[in-house]
């Protein structure tokens, strides 16, 4: 069991740079088996689920190599083994090899994907897509069974649901499928048009990417590249607000201002002041009131559910009465109990997150249910009095790079300490 040890009230400042985008990453590391030489992915993140992943892809006899940010996979000698358990079952993004294998092989058998507690997650629409295309998908040995004995055809595929996995999955079935295979109602989310350069990089014919109808053509082959991931927005929203609430003049790096356009547009409404720059943004000294805010999360270019958690312990500080209604994860609300231990005034009301402010914070022991609960903690706890203890900081390693080190060089107080 790890921990993270904070104490709290100690000023931000200074600068901070990105690391590349977990939700992409976690999606083009799959994405590289497809091709028949060395993919090379630069600013890759050092988290768990990278580490989790490459394990994966050395079941496959994937040969790989992750040194200062660059991965590099080479899939000559892959061969396609069931994975119906274990390493499989670690992360979410690991249902990302069905469509990855479907494509290369035309079989595969993938055990149901791990991840984060934060409510329903069907993979229904991902099934959906495969069967369009002509897989048959049935249940083996407890895990998804996905068979194209007579190969992949084009199709013209709706989603019901905007839903980036099922978007991305059935991308990466289509790449090889004969014909044009058009996905309808697709998602929008940047990290998608990260994995369709990337294939389209590789070879791929995919057009559309960004908006709501993504058109690819099937090839015959795709070839290996070197590819740069985009900076991730999750990331940038965390450090964001945790500089608006507690910083003395914090700038973040490597960020790209579009890919957060909702969650700036709420911490401006807040008075938040902020000087944004091609690839940096400038956080000014938080010496204000901030006046509170209702947040609604919705499908890209909305507000993303992922920077709800993390935007919380910044709305504790502010004036007035605001709620928070998450329309993607309707259950993401296991955080609101830690930060009542810590004093907040947030309350839960048919699955909407109420919020009376100003609060003062108190240092406490809590829990990190999921990653983004836990990064909620972590700004919560550089904002409290006094020391807080996180426990379950395991989640948070899946997804942030080094998050001690980097709050540490702004001047927080935190460590990483291991039972």
């Amino acid at each position: 069991m790890k921990r993270f040890v904070i104490n709290g009230g100690r000023p931000l400042q200074g600068e901070v740079t990105l690391s590349g985008a977990k939700n992409s990453t976690v999606a083009l590391i799959p994405a590289a088996i497809l091709a028949d030489s060395p993919v090379v992915l630069e600013g890759v993140p050092d988290i768990q689920d990278v580490r989790a992943l490459m394990a994966i892809l050395r079941d496959f006899n994937v040969d790989v190599a992750f040194e200062d940010g660059t991965l590099t996979i080479d899939p000559t000698n892959m061969v396609n083994i069931p994975m119906p358990e274990g390493k499989i079952q670690s992360l979410r993004a690991s249902y990302y090899f069905m469509g990855a294998l479907l494509a290369k092989y035309g079989t595969a058998t993938v055990g149901l994907p791990g991840g984060c507690s934060i409510g329903p997650r069907p993979i229904d629409l991902h099934i959906k897509g495969f069967e369009t295309l002509g897989a048959e998908v049935e249940t083996r040995f407890g895990a998804i069974g996905l068979d194209a004995p007579r190969g992949l055809r084009g199709e013209e595929i709706y989603l019901d649901v905007v839903s980036v996995g099922a978007t991305i999955n059935i991308m990466l079935a289509a790449v090889r499928a004969k014909g044009e295979t058009i996905i309808d109602n697709a998602a929008r989310e940047p990290e998608i048009i990260d994995v369709a350069t990337l294939l389209n990089k590789m070879g791929a014919k995919i057009r559309g990417v960004g908006t709501s109808t993504i058109r690819v053509e099937g090839v015959d082959e795709l070839h290996g590249v070197t590819h740069q991931i985009i900076p991730d927005r999750i990331e940038a929203g965390t450090y964001l607000t945790a500089a608006a609430a507690i910083g003395q003049g914090v700038t973040i790096n490597n960020v790209i201002a579009e890919h957060i356009d909702g969650l700036l547009a709420k911490m401006g409404e807040m008075g938040v002041k902020m000087d944004v720059y091609p690839d940096a943004i400038y956080v000014h000294p938080a010496d204000h009131t901030l006046k509170m805010v209702n947040v609604k999360t919705m499908p890209y270019p909305g507000f993303a559910t992922d920077l709800q958690q993390p935007l919380t312990p910044l709305l504790l500080l502010a004036e007035g009465h605001g709620t928070i209604r998450d329309t993607i994860y309707p259950k993401r609300v296991k955080h609101v109990p830690e930060l009542q231990r810590m004093g907040a005034v947030i309350e839960v009301h048919n699955d909407d997150i109420h919020i009376k402010g100003p609060n003062t914070l108190h240092g406490s022991e809590v829990t990190a249910s999921d990653l983004r609960a836990g990064a909620c903690l972590v700004n919560a706890a550089l904002i409290a009095d006094g020391e807080t203890i996180v426990y379950n900081a395991e989640h948070i390693l899946r997804g942030y790079d080094h998050i001690a080190e980097k709050f540490n060089a702004l001047g927080a107080d935190i460590k990483l300490l291991e039972d």
